[in-house]
């Protein structure tokens, strides 16, 4: 019975602590679908803040752009001056050059794997790093602009045909390759 109780005592305690691990930083993004906003909010942990889209878009010339995609999907299209950083080949000393008090914006396709670069960003002493909210996705679901080769373009990588569904402005051309 006494083991059945610590059982019990650490499973509450367990799932306490990953409860309050989730809720650290608010949310305080949204996205024009409800179902890709819940989707959104499905893979997010709240463990880095986020920011709105339309937040980021209407203070952009306030914070340094940091693409976590791979390069092919930087390649088609990314934000205006965003910096490609990648996610699985992420090296923190390719950002030496920005100074660890300059505002940060980090993003993805829709914000999973740019929350765990803006953790790690954190991590290592940049407090002012945010997580995109929806990312380039609800970037370009709200028609903000995107580029290639310094020219803005109307495509969006979006990996395949699963994850391309919540690429909902039909103005964007989606690729897959």
């Amino acid at each position: 019975m006494y083991k059945l109780v610590i059982i019990g005592l650490l499973t509450l305690a367990g799932i306490f602590y990953f409860q309050k691990a989730k809720a650290q930083f608010p949310k305080t993004g949204s996205c024009k679908n409800p179902a890709f906003d819940q989707k959104v909010n499905g893979y997010l942990s709240y463990s880095a803040p986020v920011i709105d889209v339309g937040d980021a878009y209407d203070k952009q010339n306030e914070f340094v752009f940091l693409d976590a995609r791979e390069i092919e999907e930087f390649k088609v299209s990314h934000i205006k001056g965003a910096k490609h950083i990648g996610y699985d080949d992420f090296n923190l000393s390719s950002l030496s050059q920005i100074p660890k008090n300059k505002k940060i914006i980090v993003y993805c396709s829709i914000g999973y794997r740019s929350e765990k670069i803006a953790n790690k960003l954190r991590k290592a002493g940049y407090q002012q790093t945010y997580n995109l909210y929806g990312s380039i996705f609800e970037w370009v679901n709200r028609g903000y602009p995107v580029f290639s080769g310094g020219q803005e373009i109307k495509k969006v990588h979006t990996y395949n045909e699963k994850w391309g569904k919540w690429v909902s402005n039909k103005t964007y051309e989606k690729v897959y390759k």
